[in-house]
């Protein structure tokens, strides 16, 4: 049997705990919380005590479902950040006391690094992975980077959004629209159904490879007002058509920047991670967008897109190999330090 680590994600309101042996999932369970639709986004203190509560059922589930017993692990990895801090203190005290019972070393993860590394979990030998070095695109409810990747341990960012992140736009926009929290997923579905052309929205002008999409959020807002001003029962009739319209500016504005990375790093290697990688729309404008400029193009299993101990288990694996262990008084952090 090879290498055998637990990872163990919470940085936000799901609770995730996996076992992967080297590079192969064996297990990858995850229990979210529902508590928080009811308020229209994430309660930090409501979910640092759910975390509470679904820590240990969620990692006996994985152990069980990998067939491992506890003293056959190697390591434990574990979110140390970025996050909400209560929620990451849970996973990562509850890290300290399995590993120092179990007589086994901690290895502490950055989560948009773990998020990149995803796309090293190989589920079948005949999975491709990235070859170094190549740009990943990493997108989410908190965050949006271009990151160049020269090795596992080597992440250098080329762009990254100076206010809101694109996620976070998808999400706004739904609930300007009066759509379920998250509302990312509803917006995608809705844009399936409608005219990505019936309505316009002014890109944000950053230079450089940086983003910034505050102001598209306060463009579409001012635009529903108006527009609801004229007619109330506007949203009800344009929805479809206002999903796929704001749907296809932010795609648009991550693609030109990924473009522009490309062009400037000479790289051809070009993968997207993060929770919007998720999005249908992201997916296809990255496989054209790679027809057109020749690059072999990496998207992650849709199990993998989203907040997932797997992805812990795998950025785990390769600081395993290197033994870069954490110590016991390692403390987590909210916002990312690479």
């Amino acid at each position: 049997m090879g290498t055998l680590i637990l990872g163990i994600e919470s940085s936000c309101d799901d609770t995730s705990a996996a076992v992967l042996e080297d590079t192969k999932i064996l297990a990858n369970v995850i229990a979210g919380q529902e508590v928080h639709k009811n308020f229209g986004g994430v309660v930090p203190e409501l979910a640092s005590r759910a975390h509470q509560q679904n820590i240990i059922p969620v990692i006996h589930q994985a152990l069980k479902q990998a067939n491992i017993q506890k003293n056959q692990l190697d390591a434990v990895a574990f979110t140390r950040g970025p996050g909400l801090l209560g929620s990451l203190l849970v996973g990562t005290s509850f890290s300290k006391a399995f590993a120092m019972a179990s007589g086994i070393p901690i290895i502490e993860v950055d989560h948009l690094k773990a998020h990149i590394l995803a796309h090293f979990i190989t589920d079948s030998p005949e999975q491709k992975v990235p070859e170094f070095p190549f740009i990943c695109l990493t997108v989410s409810g908190g965050h949006t980077q271009i990151v160049r990747v020269d090795d596992p341990h080597s992440f250098s960012i080329l762009g990254q959004t100076i206010d809101d992140a694109a996620g976070e736009a998808f999400d706004k926009a739904a609930k300007i629209m009066g759509l379920p929290y998250p509302g990312g997923p509803y917006i995608d579905k809705l844009a399936r159904e409608g005219n990505p052309d019936k309505f316009n929205f002014p890109k944000p002008r950053i230079p450089g490879l940086d983003y910034s999409f505050s102001g598209l959020k306060t463009s579409f807002l001012y635009f529903i007002r108006d527009e609801l001003k004229k007619d109330d029962a506007f949203i009800e009739k344009e929805q479809a058509n206002l999903a796929a319209a704001i749907q296809r500016i932010i795609i648009e504005v991550l693609m030109d920047k990924l473009v522009l990375a490309a062009k400037e790093s000479g790289i051809s290697q070009i993968a997207l991670a993060g929770g919007v990688s998720a999005n249908s729309g992201l997916r296809k404008a990255l496989g054209d967008t790679g027809k057109e400029n020749g690059w072999k193009i990496f998207i992650p299993e849709f199990q993998y897109t989203t907040d997932n101990a797997a992805m812990i288990a795998i950025a785990g694996y390769f600081k395993y190999l290197d033994k870069d262990f954490a110590s016991q008084d390692v403390s987590p952090y909210a916002r990312s330090n690479f």
